[in-house]
């Protein structure tokens, strides 16, 4: 159930059942010559969609941009500062407990976020911790990433092993490559990009990594491939999400 495809009373009606909310988060940056700007945000995006049909789960709107002020050296790459993701995570979460959600989590297409994201938690609770009044039920916030399930990392071993890189991975590539067969993108590789070595400014990522990657061979993608990961990770995440909603 997608909260931007319901009307306000089948929202009321889901939280009689559930307060729980699954909210993709991800970046838009580049990925490489053949992998998708949006990758980040789209790969969360679409396995919500179906973890929202498994579990049964409501699915927020995508929050698409995030922290990735080393991406800038390429053009289409977009970036919030910490500061304006926290807010955003912030008013997010405010604006929905309002309304009765307590059970809050963001499904993470980005590496970049996690440090930012945890600090934006950090934030919320200190916020209900300051107030003098007792909430009626403790508001829980949880990050998971989309690739930290056992099921997938199986995948990406056996799969590509050490060719799957660190940045415009082949695993990503493949879940855009199989829910956006459209937009797939021929490009001849010559071999594996550069081993990650350190990153800090934009103008020293794009000097380290010319063409984007890190440590990656996203010619080995595929949409079948895809399609393994986006399963393996429905599966792996969909008791995770049902172990956050009974937690005390």
């Amino acid at each position: 159930m997608q909260l931007q495809l319901s009307t306000w009373q089948e929202v009321e009606r889901y939280l009689e059942t559930s307060t729980g909310i699954v909210i993709p988060i991800g970046s838009t940056e580049q990925h490489g010559p053949n992998g998708l700007i949006g990758t980040d945000a789209l790969c969360p995006e679409v396995i919500a969609r179906s973890l929202g049909e498994a579990v049964p789960a409501m699915i927020g709107p995508t929050i698409s941009v995030g922290i990735a002020q080393h991406h800038l050296g390429f053009a289409g790459s977009m970036c919030l500062r910490p500061s304006t993701l926290i807010a955003l995570i912030r008013d997010c979460v405010v604006s929905l407990s309002r309304h009765g959600f307590d059970r809050f989590f963001f499904l993470n297409g980005h590496g970049g976020n996690i440090a930012t994201v945890g600090a934006a938690f950090a934030e919320i609770h200190s916020e209900i911790s300051m107030l003098t009044r007792q909430t009626p039920r403790p508001l829980r916030c949880k990050l998971a990433n989309w690739w930290d399930g056992q099921g997938v990392r199986k995948l990406q071993s056996e799969l590509y092993g050490e060719d799957e890189g660190q940045h415009a991975t082949c695993s990503e590539v493949s879940v855009t490559q199989y829910a956006f067969t459209e937009a797939i993108k021929r490009v001849n590789f010559d071999g594996r990009a550069p081993a990650y070595s350190g990153i800090h400014d934009a103008d020293d990522y794009r000097r380290r990594y010319p063409d984007g990657r890190i440590g990656s061979l996203p010619s080995l993608s595929s949409p079948e491939h895809g399609k393994r990961f986006h399963d393996a990770a429905v599966a792996d995440l969909g008791q995770i999400y049902r172990d956050f909603l009974s937690a005390a």
